[in-house]
Order: C-alpha cells, then sequence, then structure tokens
C-alpha cells in the first residue's frame, strides 16, 4: 500500500519535473506529485481532467486529512473537503456530506450568482480598479484639444510625434518597466496591496497632471502614471481568478474589461463636464487640468475599499500561510465545506506546478521559454495581449475627438461623439458576460478579428470622402468607429485579460 503521506514530501524542483513530464510519454502530470501511489492503486470515477482522480476516495480522504493536520486545519472538514474535490459534481451522492452542506453546494451549482458579501466587495473592488485604468486611458482625449497649444507644442517640429509620446508615456512606461515590476510586487506585498500602491500612484499622477507647466512636465507625469497602470492590470484579474469559483470565473475575471470600458465612457463624461469651465486666471485654461485630474476620483475610492477585502488565498498558500488562506476562502465561500474543497484543491495544483516552492524569478523567466507549455502559455497570452492594444482602439480611445473634428464635427459634437463610442463599447461588453463562458475565449476571437478589421477599413476610407459631401464623410467615419466598438468590445477586449489569466501554469501566475 502506498504512502498517502507522500501529499507532504517535498518536491522536486519545478524544471526537473517539467522536463521529466515532457520525456514521460503518457503519464499523468500527479504522478510526480505522489511519488509513492502505484497504478494498482490509483482508481477511476473522478472528474476528468481532475488531478484526484487518478486516486480512491480512501486515498484522497487520507491525503485531505494529512494536509490539515500538517496546517493546523480540521482533519475530519479536510478529508471530506478532499473526496468532494476529486468529484466535485457528484455531491448529492455523498453520504459523508450532511443534508446542509449538499443544499448548500446545490445553490452553490445552480444559482451563480448567489456568492458572499466578500466576494462581492471583491467584484467591486476589480471593478473600481478597471475604471481607474478606463478613465486614465480617456481623459486625454478630450484635453488633446487644449493642452497642444497651451503647453507649447504647437508649432514646435514634429509637434504631432511629441503630442503621442506624451499621450502613450504611461504605456511606454508600462511595457519598459512597470510591468516586469509585477512579478516583484506581488510577491513582496500580496495582491490587495500591490493594488493599493498602484492606485495610490495614480490618484497621485492624475493630479499631478492637472498642475503641469510645459509639454515636457506633462510627459513626467503621465510617464510615472505607467507604473499604476502596468502593475495594476496584470494584477487584478489575477487577484480575481484567485478569489472566484471556477463556475463565474471567466465571467468575473471579465469585469476587468467591461468596467475598463464604464471608465472610459465615464473619462469622455468628464471631458463633456469640464469643457466649458472658464480659465478663472489660469493663462493655460483650467478645463483640461480638471479633466486629466478626474480620473484620481475612481483611484481614492479603491484606497478605501481595499482594507475591507481578504488577501488572495493562492497568494497566502505561497507563503505557506494555509490557515490564513482558509480563512480567506471561508469569506469568499458560503459554505465551509466548498472553502475547504478550494483550499485543498489550489494546493494540490500549487505542489503539482510546484509554484508552492519560492522559485526565483530569473528561473520561472527562463522556464517560460524552455519549457513547452509554458511557452505555449505565453505565446498564446502575448498574441491576444498584443493585438488588443495593436488593433486600433487605443487610437481611437485617445483620439476620437481629433478624428471627429478632423471628419467636420465640431468640438462639442466631437466630444459628444466620442462620449456615444464609450458608451457603445461598454453597453456592448455586456453580452460577453455569457458568451466568455459559453461560446468559448477562441471563437470570440475568431469571429470578431475579421469583422474588426472590415470595419476599421470603414472607418479609414471614409476620409478619402471630400469634405464638400460632408453628411456621407461623418456618417461613414462615425458608422465605421461604432460598428467597430460593438464588435471590439464583444470579444477582443474582454478575452485577453480571462485568457491571460488562465493560459499559464500556476507558477507563472505571479
Amino acid at each position: 500500500m502506498s504512502d498517502i503521506s507522500s501529499l507532504e514530501k517535498p518536491l522536486e524542483e519545478h524544471s526537473s519535473r517539467a522536463a521529466a513530464s515532457s520525456a514521460a510519454d503518457g503519464k499523468s502530470a500527479a504522478g510526480g506529485l505522489f511519488q509513492d501511489t502505484s497504478s494498482e492503486e490509483r482508481a477511476s470515477g473522478g472528474e476528468r481532467g481532475n488531478i484526484l482522480s487518478q486516486y480512491s476516495e480512501a486515498q484522497v480522504m487520507q491525503m485531505g486529512r494529512n494536509y490539515a493536520s500538517k496546517h493546523n486545519l480540521d482533519p475530519e472538514l479536510f478529508g471530506r473537503a478532499a473526496v468532494l474535490a476529486r468529484t466535485p459534481d457528484a455531491y448529492e451522492d455523498m453520504e459523508i456530506l450532511t443534508a446542509e452542506e449538499k443544499a448548500g453546494l446545490h445553490k452553490e451549482a445552480t444559482k451563480k450568482w448567489h456568492v458572499p458579501s466578500k466576494l462581492f466587495q471583491v467584484i467591486a473592488l476589480g471593478s473600481m480598479a478597471a475604471a481607474v485604468q478606463g478613465m486614465d486611458e480617456s481623459v486625454i482625449n478630450g484635453a488633446n484639444l487644449f493642452y497642444p497649444s497651451r503647453l507649447g507644442l504647437k508649432g514646435l517640429k514634429n509637434e504631432d510625434l511629441l503630442e503621442g509620446l506624451v499621450n502613450g508615456a504611461p504605456y511606454l512606461c508600462a511595457s519598459c518597466i512597470a510591468c516586469w515590476l509585477s512579478d516583484a510586487c506581488n510577491k513582496r506585498m500580496g495582491r490587495k496591496w500591490t493594488i493599493f500602491w498602484t492606485c495610490f500612484i495614480s490618484a497621485v499622477t492624475c493630479i499631478w497632471q492637472g498642475f503641469v507647466n510645459n509639454w515636457w512636465h506633462l510627459f513626467i507625469a503621465r510617464f510615472f502614471l505607467g507604473f499604476g497602470i502596468g502593475i495594476k492590470s496584470a494584477t487584478v484579474p489575477a487577484y480575481a481568478a484567485e478569489c472566484t469559483p471556477k463556475h463565474i470565473r471567466g465571467a468575473l475575471v471579465m469585469l476587468w474589461q467591461f468596467f475598463t470600458a464604464v471608465g472610459i465612457m465615464f473619462g469622455y463624461v468628464a471631458s463633456l463636464a469640464f469643457y466649458y469651465v472658464p480659465s478663472r486666471g489660469i493663462g493655460d485654461g483650467l478645463n483640461w487640468r480638471l479633466m486629466l485630474g478626474s480620473a484620481a476620483i475612481p483611484a481614492i475610492i479603491v484606497l478605501f475599499q481595499i482594507p475591507f477585502v481578504p488577501e488572495s488565498p493562492r497568494w497566502l498558500m505561497g507563503k505557506d500561510r494555509h490557515e490564513e488562506a482558509f480563512d480567506s476562502l471561508k469569506k469568499l465561500r458560503h459554505e465551509e465545506i466548498a472553502a475547504a474543497r478550494d483550499c485543498f484543491y489550489q494546493y494540490v495544483l500549487l505542489n503539482e506546478e510546484a509554484s508552492y516552492k519560492d522559485t526565483p524569478t530569473w528561473r520561472r523567466l527562463i522556464e517560460m521559454f524552455t519549457v513547452r507549455r509554458n511557452r505555449n502559455g505565453a505565446i498564446g497570452a502575448w498574441i491576444v495581449m498584443f493585438m488588443q492594444q495593436f488593433c486600433g482602439i487605443n487610437v481611437i480611445a485617445y483620439y476620437s475627438s481629433s478624428i471627429f473634428v478632423k471628419s467636420s464635427f465640431s468640438e462639442v459634437s466631437a466630444m459628444l461623439a466620442s462620449w456615444g463610442f464609450g458608451m457603445i463599447n461598454f453597453t456592448f461588453a455586456i453580452p460577453a458576460f455569457y458568451t466568455i463562458d459559453t461560446f468559448g475565449r477562441r471563437n470570440l476571437l475568431l469571429t470578431t478579428f475579421p469583422l474588426m478589421a472590415i470595419f476599421l477599413l470603414w472607418a479609414g476610407f471614409g476620409f478619402f470622402i471630400s469634405p464638400d459631401k460632408r453628411s456621407a464623410r461623418v456618417g461613414v467615419i462615425t458608422s465605421g468607429i461604432y460598428l467597430f466598438s460593438c464588435v471590439y468590445s464583444s470579444g477582443e477586449g474582454p478575452v485577453p485579460f480571462t485568457y491571460s489569466a488562465e493560459a499559464f501554469p500556476c507558477t507563472f501566475v505571479i
């Protein structure tokens, strides 16, 4: 008989195990975790694709007890929870569960949005953090009509390039520096405090933008805004994925893109709200300063939300803080048995991926390219993320007011048209809550990418229409932009963040 306590044995180096698993044809990935269990003792009947399915109910129950005993948890509870983790959909037939537990699990399975208040707080936090991201992007749209002339950009050589440099400064910082710091920040501070400090940076830099006195000063302020944007965008989807049960995980991670779209829309609202604000003695204008500074409002709201949400249970487990991880899950699940189930299974997955060990960052970066499954996940995530930024949506988000002005709109009409784009962007993200978990991530991308290309060409070729034919020119350009936004918001908008949060083994989910 195998030694079931092998669950607690130290793991081999992840890279060695990964290489061995690649070389071992047909062997289960769990073989590296439960090394002493012979093939004769492994039982069928578990959930397909579940690591625990190759072990009998008695074996899995003992594994749960061993885990609980080692980490000062309830062995009886975790023994039953381990059996539930092996076949989570078969709870109705499990005699080891009480009637109350079965009723709670049934409600969890059939009423997807019946979630605890703490999970709603996590959802609200992630939503507001995404709105910060959206407003950071779109408030520059209205300010573009004012600050280039007020801060001395107009008339300079390569003024368009310099304006683009100022507008894109946050993403220059995010791509070159900030995103690469996400791993270190998350490992040191945890998910929720990383979100706190990145929102603090966003709030400070947004206010800073309202006090600049020349274009390069604005560039510096916006460059530092990138530290808030880059790290936060990598952290919030992971935090949401680690806190939510699997049956609503796709939809909740998708909230990031949905509320980014909401934030973009409110950025346009802020631009309209402050358009007519007089200078009040400020020579280079007050309205565009208020537009840029208004993005600090949702960031400040997030700062007050952070103390009231639990830390990511997965991150706590990675720090060997299992009691705290279980306490966190109890706040995020209605039933204690469900919290124990998810706690035990997360631990099993962490062991399997070897992220339970404190693997150095440099080693994980190397393994991202040398281990095939890591490389495949990285390539897929990079493609969808790159195309999200490169598909044209940022040109519209940053410059739609300028585009509409050049297509014969007045400034106010152009800003209203931009607000319409923002409304469409978040309205058409709503269907993705359903389609992302039913139609599938890949199918959404395959359907929407060709349509996005068609509508972007439609809008672009509209500029070849003579300005004398104002109605036709305005109609073609506006309809192309709006239709592009409809399709983007249902596909390439929400999918990349969810896909990236799911594509990597746990070792590479920070």
